[in-house]
């Protein structure tokens, strides 16, 4: 019997074969080429690293890009460039975003499960579709903030990465009580930076955040340079993770104190050979040589290796990650999540390697974590690193400090700037001086002083004038520092050696040695010309009020004797006294004899009365008085003379005027005979202006200063209400009485015939006394006590050492030693007190 096949095991047999179909096929559907979305700015450098990191990671599956050169801020380019990319079937995006589109990406992306791995800055975001591959920098910040115990400071932001940072520094500060002035730069023109700036170091806010992408920061820490300010006391943090992508050639040299964040380890060999590809790449086709990769470019080239890791990690589980439905419209209503890309998220975000930038890893919001930022600083040889930050352990401090003395000790090899001014006796150009070079060229007290201290700190140093010709005063409207001061605040010059006076608006910005000259402000006039005696120079003894009274005086004891002798009985005499007192009967008989003569009869008592009339007309005597008026007046002026006169008076009142006017004669008489003598003999100089009151009283003779020196700050800041008044008539006067050097201010005052007064130091109104055609004075005290001193930047290892040098000069009299050599052994004027006004 022959038996048939059943039907049942043809049946089968595709059951049997299913399960082996469907391993190939799940083996085989995975894609061998991947399509990468790629959105860059033009010409970007992360556009560059992009395509470099894909011709590095050509392992299966191959990362194939669909990159769009895009504006990343404009919303309308993005959501085109993203929708065009995500219709095409990518499964992944890379590329940059802005402010102003991170918003509209992060809505696209978790919406359609389309993951967007970036390097551009962090944000604050529960989006898990959005892998950030830059570290955040709060914590890192914070902790440097609480090492360095900054309690005030400025923090300058940028509104795409510092508005998180800003925030979380505000509310610490709010718990410590710190003083936070926030900046927002993208509001700021650069003259409003410029004026910053200045506020800035007006207000003494020396320490500051900076916080901005790397090429903005580039600029601003350039503008900071070309102001050429001295930044020694500056502390600077830079919130950036490129420290060493920065080009801080020009900034360095104001030796500010710089503290930053570096993300990549150059010193990795594995780093440093990826660097070295990247400087290779292309290098035919390129124009340029290719700069090294910055830490954004890093980021970029991490992210590639993420994805290429996730990929492969995905085709090794055999996940299906095909596109299948309504997909690939983005804008769809409502929006059709794409299935299988929470598989490439969960992908994406347990990827774990070790990458240009240290570890990568991300939590479960997208960002990094588990990450070690380098904390560096720059000094005078360029970038070290100080310590390190880790989420474990903090910051933890790795440096090792040199003494400041070393320091000095190691720059003593460089030539120093030496600043000063041309001003007589201080510093003078040689009569030859065109056939000497470098210093040689100067002669004068401040070149000699600043030899001195050079031979005695041990350094070399080259001296240069003031590029505008001005001591140093600050700009009441810029706020910025002209002259020597300027050049020292911006890093021009080390030194300045110069009658430069110690003032405190200067000593805020600069440093002071103990001062090798101690002065003050005195008044310059024009000498006086010498008067010889004339036909009234005997009135000179004696001043005009003097004289007046003299005069009054004679005259009114001349009235008072007059009228004394007039009252007095005693005064009065008959023309013959002696024959009066025989002849004549007594006043009283005279009186009684009328009387008696009643008694007679009437003929003869008639008779008797003509008689007597006519006997009394004849014989009866006159009685005068010497004092008359004239008689008054010639006494008086007899006595005065010291003369005498033919008269005396006979009456005590008389005698007692007479005796008072005598007593005062003798003194005025001695004293002015005393003076008569020296008056005739001496040639004098009468001097208009006796003082700073007399200046200020009067407006004949105009007044000013320097412009831009101590002198004018003295009386612009001065509260002496003599000085103040000085102040409103020289800011007022026009023409202006302020001078640009002093030989202007002495040339005015020689030119002047007397009508012009020059305030100015006195050690310089001395040595001008002392030179021909000597025809200027010093009149009065002096204002004020001052001194010069030696200058140097904030913080400048040179000055204790010059401060010492011109202490140990001073001790050993060498200064003293070159004032009398440039001040009265060069005199043209003969001794140096000759010329004064002799005091009356």
């Amino acid at each position: 019997m022959r038996l048939q096949s059943s039907p049942v095991p043809s049946v089968l047999l595709p059951l049997l074969l299913l399960p082996l179909l469907l391993g190939l096929c799940s083996g085989t559907s995975f894609p061998s080429n991947i399509n990468i979305g790629g959105l860059f700015p033009t010409g970007s450098h992360e556009y560059e690293v992009f395509r470099f990191a894909l011709a590095q990671h050509q392992d299966v599956p191959k990362l194939v890009p669909q990159v769009d050169m895009v504006d990343t801020g404009s919303s309308f380019a993005m959501t085109y460039a993203f929708c065009s990319q995500f219709s095409k079937g990518v499964y992944a995006i890379m590329g940059l975003y802005d402010r102003r589109t991170v918003n509209m990406l992060m809505s696209f992306c978790g919406s359609l499960h389309v993951c967007f791995v970036t390097p551009s800055f962090p944000v604050q975001t529960n989006n898990q579709f959005v892998l950030q591959l830059r570290p955040q920098l709060q914590e890192p910040l914070m902790a440097l903030l609480e090492h360095f115990y900054w309690t005030k400071f400025v923090y300058m932001y940028s509104s795409d990465s510092g508005l998180s940072v800003l925030q979380r520094i505000l509310d610490t500060a709010a718990e410590h009580s710190w003083q936070v002035t926030s900046v927002n730069l993208d509001t700021l023109t650069e003259a409003a930076f410029i004026k910053l700036l200045t506020d800035l170091d007006y207000k003494k806010d020396f320490q500051i955040i900076i916080d901005c992408e790397l090429e903005r920061l580039n600029s601003i820490l350039n503008l900071i340079a070309a102001q050429r300010r001295n930044l020694k006391n500056y502390h600077y943090i830079l919130a950036n993770l490129g420290f060493m992508d920065l080009n801080m050639t020009e900034f360095q040299k104001l030796g500010p104190n710089v503290t930053g964040f570096q993300l990549m380890n150059r010193s990795d060999p594995a780093v440093e050979k990826i660097n070295q590809d990247w400087l290779d790449f292309d290098s035919k086709d390129l124009k340029l040589a290719r700069r090294r990769l910055k830490y954004t470019g890093a980021l970029t080239y991490d992210g590639v290796s993420v994805m290429a890791t996730a990929f492969q990690n995905l085709r090794r589980q055999r996940i299906d990650i095909s596109r299948r439905g309504n997909a690939g419209e983005c804008l769809a209503n409502p929006p059709a999540p794409w299935g299988q890309g929470i598989d490439i998220q969960r992908a994406l975000q347990q990827v774990r390697l070790e990458g240009l930038t240290g570890w990568v890893q991300f939590d479960e919001r997208g960002h990094r974590t588990n990450y070690t930022l380098n904390v560096m600083e720059l000094t005078h040889i360029g970038p070290r690193k100080i310590g390190y930050w880790n989420e474990r352990r903090g910051y933890v401090n790795t440096a090792v400090y040199k003494p400041v003395v070393e320091e000095f000790h190691g720059l003593q090899n460089r030539t120093y700037i030496v600043t000063t001014i041309l001003e007589a006796p201080y510093m003078m150009l040689r009569k030859n001086h065109e056939q000497f070079e470098g210093n040689e060229r100067y002669e004068g007290y401040c070149a000699e002083l600043a030899a001195e201290i050079a031979k005695h700190v041990g350094f070399v140093y080259r001296l240069e004038l003031v590029g505008d010709g001005k001591y140093g005063a600050r700009d009441s409207e810029t706020k910025m520092w002209n002259g020597m001061v300027g050049e020292l605040v911006y890093g021009k010059a080390d030194v300045a050696v110069a009658p430069l006076t110690i003032t405190l608006v200067r000593e805020q910005v600069i440093d002071f040695t103990k001062p090798f000259m101690s002065l003050g402000i005195s008044i310059m006039i024009k000498k006086p010309t010498k008067s010889k005696p004339g036909v009234f120079s005997f009135l000179d003894p004696l001043a005009y009020e003097i004289w007046m009274c003299i005069v009054f005086a004679y005259i009114g004891v001349s009235v008072v004797l007059f009228l004394v002798s007039r009252f007095s009985p005693y005064e009065w005499q008959g023309d013959d006294s002696d024959d009066e007192d025989e002849t004549l009967p007594s006043s009283a008989s005279r009186r009684a004899l009328p009387t008696s003569s009643s008694e007679l009869s009437p003929g003869y008592s008639q008779n008797q009365n003509q008689n007597q009339n006519q006997q009394k007309d004849k014989e009866t005597p006159e009685y005068t008085n010497d004092f008359g008026i004239f008689n008054s007046l010639w006494f008086s002026l007899g006595a005065f003379m010291q003369q005498g006169c033919d008269i005396s008076p006979r009456s005590l009142s008389g005698r007692i005027v007479g005796g008072v006017w005598w007593f005062f004669t003798l003194i005025i008489i001695s004293s002015y005979t005393a003076n008569l003598a020296a008056f005739l003999t001496v040639e004098r100089m009468v001097s208009p202006i006796e003082s700073a009151e007399d200046l200020a009283k009067q407006t004949e003779i105009a007044y000013g200063t320097l412009d831009g020196g101590s002198t004018k700050e003295f009386f612009r800041r001065s509260k002496i209400a003599v000085f103040e008044k000085m102040w409103s008539y020289m800011r007022s006067a026009d023409p202006t009485v302020f001078v640009k050097n002093t030989n202007e201010g002495v040339i005015r005052v020689r030119k002047s015939k007397g009508k012009y007064a020059y305030l100015l130091e006195s050690s310089m109104n001395e040595y001008i006394e002392q030179r021909k055609p000597c025809d200027t004075m010093k009149v009065g005290g002096n204002l004020d006590s001052k001194g010069y001193g030696v200058a140097t930047p904030k913080g400048s290892a040179l000055r204790i050492p010059v401060n010492l040098a011109v202490l140990k000069l001073n001790e050993q009299a060498v200064l003293d030693k070159l004032k009398n050599k440039w001040w009265y052994d060069k005199g043209e004027c003969g001794h140096k007190d000759s010329g004064r006004k002799v005091s009356s």
